[in-house]
Formats: C-alpha cells, structure tokens, sequence
C-alpha cells in the first residue's frame, strides 16, 4: 500500500505492526513481520528518513510509529512539494529550450542546418537512425499519423535490434489513439522504453546525444526541423526530456487517481492550466485535446465539485485543496 509513496515492502510491514502493537521492541517486530531482528533496523532507520517513527518518550530507546494521519499526511505533502519544484524547473527549461531554438532557428548555422519539409525531414531521421550507436531519444506531443508511423518504423526496429537504446515520450492521449498505442507497443517488444504524460515539451529527436531535430516552428511541424549539433543546446535539450521523462508513466501502466481528491493527473493538469489564466483553446493546445473536450472535463470535474460556474467550482476546489 505505501510502495507508491516511495516506502519499502519490509518498512511497510514493520511500520503496520508498531501501529498495531506499540509496545513491540525489535525480536517481537522481527518475528511479527517474518523478519531479521537487522532487517528491522534497517526498516527503522528508513522509517525514520521518512519521519514515519520517532523516539518514545515513554519507553527510552525504543521507536514509536507516528499516527499514519499525521505521518503519511506529510510524506504526501513533502512529496508534493518536491514534484511542484521539478514542475516549476521543467517550465523553466521548456521557456529556455524555446527561446535559444529560436534563436538558432532564424538563419543557418556552421553547426547544424535547416531541414525543411517532410521528405527532406524523413530522410535526416532515417540517416540519423542508422547512424546512431547508443541511444535515440524522441518526444511525440499531439498524435502521430499513421503514415508517419509507417515510415519511423523499419529504422526505428532496425536501430532496436542493433542494441541501441530507445526512449520515447508520448501524450497521455496516445493511449486512446489505437494505431500509436500499437506502435508504442511494438517499440516495447522490440526493448525499446515507452511513457506518457499529460503535457510534454515540444517534439524532438535527438541521436548520441551529440544530434538533435526539433521543428522550425513548434506550431506547424510539418515545416521542417533544425538540425542542431552545438553541445549546449543538446545539453539543454536532454535536460528538459530527462525532466519530463523522470515523472511519466511507462505505456502499460495507469496513473492512480489522488486518494484525497479522486483526479487524474489529467484532470490536475487541466485544472492547474486553467486556473493560470489560459483559455480552452490554448489549454487544449497545451493537453492536445479539443476546445470542445476541455469543456466536457471541466464540466465533469464541475459536477463533482456541485459548482453551477467556474468562478464557484475555482472556490470549491481550493477549500478542497486541489488548486
């Protein structure tokens, strides 16, 4: 039950077993939870990391269990606060990344080129791939066409099987679009690595980690891509996928709702973005999805909340604590 909260089996069991009998000293908890009387230490001293014990004031020496309403009350928040604080990095990589490609992007440089259109974009991609030796990084926001699809495949299998490592980040959205989820699928037979998450920086590929394409303009990628080689922008570039990929969730698996409040993360991105100000249109952009399904989830979330607006449901879902 606490493994999602970052706690051990073993510190889990131990911690249940002071709730239930607090006057356990070690070889009691060692033998209750099946344990060494060293392994229990070892729980301990976690437990401790994790403020989930204290010292008892009633019996010196011995470690009480704090109340889990108290205790795992504040992991979660600690927890919390330590994802709002790499959200907080990842917009500021993102508004970085966007300012120095742009920069990059307005003329040609001796160290990368401009790549424009698909054909010229499809053949870059391939001969990337069947030069790349480690590892090829890719972030797909909004949805893939299939013939897109189509023509990424044989290289990306051909690079797959040769050892190269592969990650990709997609939108969560890609999970309902049948012909993504199926390639991202085929990608993990063939050991390569798949996450989603709601929002993702903006489309890239980059190759062993020395090339990278992103588009020429992140609104229209049809246009073409830049070819960048300069190791500072790659650099900035692995940073901010790193950032995204570290709180993705891998395709196959699902995002648990928050116990407190029964969102997705979905629906806490879309409350976060709205609550800044953004319009459904531009919130739509941001998650992918269309003006009009922004308004079916807001409606959602509204009828949860018993709101007849959304100046009333902004109310109610600050004193419930999701804003």
């Amino acid at each position: 039950m606490l493994q999602a909260l970052g706690v051990s089996a073993g510190a889990t069991a131990v911690y249940q077993a002071m709730l239930d009998h607090p006057r356990h000293g070690i070889d009691m908890l060692a033998r209750e939870c099946g344990l060494t009387s060293s392994q229990v230490h070892d729980c301990l001293d976690e437990l401790g990391q994790l403020m989930l014990v204290r010292a008892s004031s009633e019996h010196p020496g011995q470690m009480r269990a704090v109340a889990p309403d108290i205790g795992l009350a504040d992991l979660m928040a600690r927890q919390e606060a330590e994802l709002a604080a790499r959200q907080a990095q990842l917009a500021a990589s993102r508004a970085a990344v966007t300012r120095m490609v742009a920069d990059r992007a307005e003329h040609r440089s001796a160290h990368g080129e401009r790549i424009l259109g698909m054909d010229a974009l499809h053949a870059q991609l391939e001969r990337l791939c069947r030069a790349a030796r480690t590892e090829i990084i890719g972030v797909q926001p909004g949805i893939q066409s299939p013939d897109d699809l189509d023509v990424a495949r044989d290289h990306d299998l051909a690079a797959l099987d040769r050892g190269v490592a592969m990650r990709t980040l997609y939108q969560d959205m890609a999970r309902r679009q049948s012909h993504v989820a199926a390639y991202g699928h085929t990608l993990l037979s063939h050991g390569g690595e798949v996450r989603t998450a709601p929002t993702i920086p903006q489309r890239m590929v980059i190759v062993d980690r020395t090339h990278a394409l992103v588009p020429i303009d992140p609104a229209h990628t049809r246009k073409g891509a830049l070819h960048v080689v300069e190791p500072g922008i790659v650099a900035a570039l692995l940073e901010l996928f790193d950032q995204a990929w570290s709180t993705a969730v891998p395709l196959g698996a699902t995002r648990p709702d928050d116990p407190r409040t029964g969102l997705t993360d979905h629906e806490r991105e879309l409350l976060r973005l709205l609550g800044s100000g953004l319009t459904d249109e531009t919130t739509g952009q941001r998650l992918g999805l269309a003006a009009r399904t922004i308004r079916r989830q807001v409606a959602s979330i509204m009828e949860r909340l018993g709101a007849t607006s959304r100046f009333e449901a902004g109310i109610k879902a600050a004193q419930h604590g999701w804003l």
